[in-house]
């Protein structure tokens, strides 16, 4: 049955509203169905995920000296077609006090009653005396994304290659508000810089809830450009 405008606008509020669970990364939080984000504040973010400082002599040097815009880590061709009826392919940017440390973006869209939610976010770590060095400190923001996104009820992880030094896919279904949501986590390091992918779709009312391996796919895609934009940051 056909519904109107009014109705659609209502239901994209409600999807904005719906919590589903997500992962943060180094204080910055991403929220699935939120249209804000924040880097500031967030209480997971560890004590590794604050440093930032000048490598030591005995430390090797941090491979990857900046990041990429968060909002153009992922191409707009990618968002609009991963998030059809994008609300601003531009993304929405995540507050971050430190920019060349951590940074995030998110997007969401409603096409009829089907509803997606796209965010990255990235961390860079900085070699520093007495804490370790760059790639050490990300190994370890790597290891506690993992946990932290296998924690998630139902959740299923699988290592993922081809993707950055070290990469894992975690996959869940979430019920938030009757409504049932495909979630895909995609956990990446790419030298230095942690880097994490989270994806989520959902069919409102009749529509059917997207596969699984559909929105799987999708987000591999969208984190092997973010992987990369790392790179070509720092060419």
């Amino acid at each position: 049955m056909q519904r109107s405008a009014p109705h659609r606008t209502r239901l994209l509020a409600c999807a904005a509203a719906a919590a589903v669970p997500v992962m943060l990364i180094a204080g910055c939080s991403s929220t699935n169905t939120n249209a804000k984000t924040t880097t500031d504040g967030a209480p997971s973010a560890s004590p590794s995920g604050s440093v930032s400082g000048s490598a030591s002599p005995s430390l090797a040097a941090a491979e990857y000296a900046a990041l990429p815009e968060p909002c153009k880590a992922v191409t707009t061709k990618t968002v609009k077609a991963l998030v059809p009826k994008v609300k601003d392919a531009s993304g929405v940017a995540a507050k971050s006090t430190d920019p060349a440390a951590r940074g995030g973006c998110s997007w969401n869209g409603l096409d009829g009653f089907q509803y997606r939610w796209l965010d990255v976010a990235l961390q860079r770590f900085d070699s520093v005396a007495g804490i370790g060095s760059a790639e050490t400190q990300a190994v370890k923001r790597y290891e506690e994304l993992v946990t932290e996104a296998k924690a998630v009820k139902g959740a299923t992880a699988a290592e993922t290659a081809g993707l950055g030094d070290e990469a894992t896919t975690v996959t869940a279904k979430v019920t938030k508000d009757k409504e049932q949501y495909e979630d895909v986590t995609v956990i990446a390091r790419t030298g230095n810089v942690a880097v994490i992918l989270t994806y989520n779709g959902a069919g409102f009312e009749t529509a059917k809830t997207p596969k699984a391996a559909e929105i799987a796919k999708d987000a591999l895609t969208a984190a092997k450009e973010a992987v990369a934009s790392v790179a070509a940051k720092n060419a």
